[in-house]
């Protein structure tokens, strides 16, 4: 592939400032490509400046944001109020638009490979719409060098034109945060990057308008590709040491929670806490990095270790729930069991990746009687992407109940609450280390990591 045309720099910062009015006067438009938790809020952010076509492969999700509603429910619908935006399934309204922003879900198959469908087929259809001139980003988490040698050739073979001389690319990773009213597209620092200067500028001049948090140019596409990657895996390799400990301390009878607090007084002591890892990002992005990293000859031992533990959590906490269940005289397969919270994190809906879902299917090879409730999981979804059936209310004599997820309504319950459902004595598995403990009474029992 040859590299980038570049022009020198007088040129090229005056045909950007030329192209970012283009798009500032509403003469180019803006297409975002996936309308999930990541696209919808950038293309309603990008509307308030820019003229923007939103698409995405569901016509039904189309029809519902057409009607102000995020199919997600993230977005609330005064959010779709005054946007200069226009809703499309049809990837051939994608030729109206000059710069187009591909945001699709980049997840792993069932053996942890990376499934690149989703991306690959936006590359397809934007491909076939491209035009000479045209810009492409994209945000979808990708490992380093997928942007230019999976995506691009695509982009060249539905377009026929030629990378570098008929058009550009980009890199600007997503930092979504799913539930986070604080940390909304636009006040989350955004990196960008381009295959060549001019695009770099227009990138950056784009997002620069509508993100008020600050832009962070990277030296190329594939610093901001591993930029991205890193984010994430960085954070599963700590949690998993804090999930290890967990598993150590128990053995010495030792609280973890007690330990990290204690730890946690020193000035530089990082305040990770035990628990599920799973969602979109943090449970997902290691296995791009460990894929390429391996397709080169690299075996990275540290990602790769700390993928293991926190896979292996859900059978952990399963195993030890039984066991306090056979320490209690309860016959497992006698014993129900109310599981509450499904969603990969708090105060959210979205249950992608959801490892809770792996601490119940444990459980119930264990034949324990699993009834589950969340009251922001939407049931179909849940009977859709896992066969799981949620129970519309919570009912009573649970031999264990397990708090799986920190949801505002569950934070509220009290100690009499959950010994008001148990059919004797409580015993409690408290996943996110929410209740006191010291309010306990006499045979009693809260486990926590």
């Amino acid at each position: 592939m040859p590299p980038p045309v570049k022009l020198n720099g007088t040129s090229t910062q005056l045909r950007a400032k030329q192209e970012l009015s283009a798009y500032r006067s509403k003469d180019k438009a803006i297409s975002v490509v996936g309308l999930g938790y990541v696209g919808l809020p950038l293309a309603l952010e990008l509307a308030k400046k820019f003229r923007v076509i939103g698409f995405d492969i569901s016509a039904s999700r189309i029809d519902m944001m057409r009607s102000g509603h995020d199919p997600s429910g993230e977005l609330e619908p005064d959010s779709f109020n005054d946007k200069d935006i226009t809703f499309t399934a049809d990837a051939a309204d994608l030729a109206g638009a000059s710069f187009h922003i591909v945001a699709v879900p980049t997840p792993v198959d069932e053996s942890r490979t990376p499934n690149l469908k989703p991306l690959l087929g936006a590359s397809h259809s934007v491909g076939k719409s491209l035009q000479a001139g045209d810009i492409v980003v994209f945000e979808s988490t990708v490992y380093p060098g997928c942007t230019e040698e999976d995506c691009v050739p695509i982009l060249e073979a539905e377009s026929g034109l030629t990378y570098g001389q008929d058009f550009t690319v980009g890199y600007s990773p997503e930092r979504i945060n799913p539930g986070d009213r604080e940390h909304t597209v636009d006040k989350i620092l955004k990196i960008v990057s381009g295959s060549d200067r001019e695009t770099l500028e227009i990138v950056s001049g784009i997002y620069g308008d509508i993100i008020t948090a600050g832009i962070y140019e990277a030296a190329s596409i594939k610093v901001a590709e591993a930029a991205k990657v890193i984010e994430n895996s960085q954070r599963d390799v700590n949690i998993s040491f804090v999930n290890e400990l967990s598993i150590i301390f128990r053995q010495m009878g030792i609280d973890t929670q007690d330990v990290l607090e204690a730890a946690g007084t020193k000035w530089n002591f990082l305040p990770f806490r035990p628990g599920l890892v799973g969602g979109h990002c943090i449970s997902v992005d290691p296995y791009y990095l460990l894929h390429k990293s391996i397709k080169l000859g690299y075996d990275p031992l540290v990602i790769a270790s700390g993928r293991r533990i926190n896979d292996r959590m859900p059978a952990f906490i399963a195993k030890e729930l039984v066991q306090a269940l056979l320490k209690a005289d309860k016959n497992p397969k006698r014993s129900k069991v109310l599981v509450l919270g499904v969603t990969f994190k708090e105060n959210v809906a979205d249950i992608r990746n959801s490892k809770v879902v792996d601490v119940v299917r444990e459980l119930m090879d264990f034949g324990v009687n699993v009834q589950l409730y969340d009251p922001h999981a939407s049931p179909n979804e849940i009977a859709h992407e896992y066969g799981l059936t949620m129970v519309e209310a919570i009912g009573t004599g649970y031999d264990a109940i397990v708090v799986a997820v920190a949801h505002q309504e569950f934070k509220s319950f009290t100690l009499a609450k959950f010994r008001s459902i148990s059919r004797d004595t409580l015993l409690l598995f408290d996943l996110k280390g929410i209740y006191d403990r010291k309010a306990l009474q006499p045979d009693e029992v809260i486990w926590r990591l």
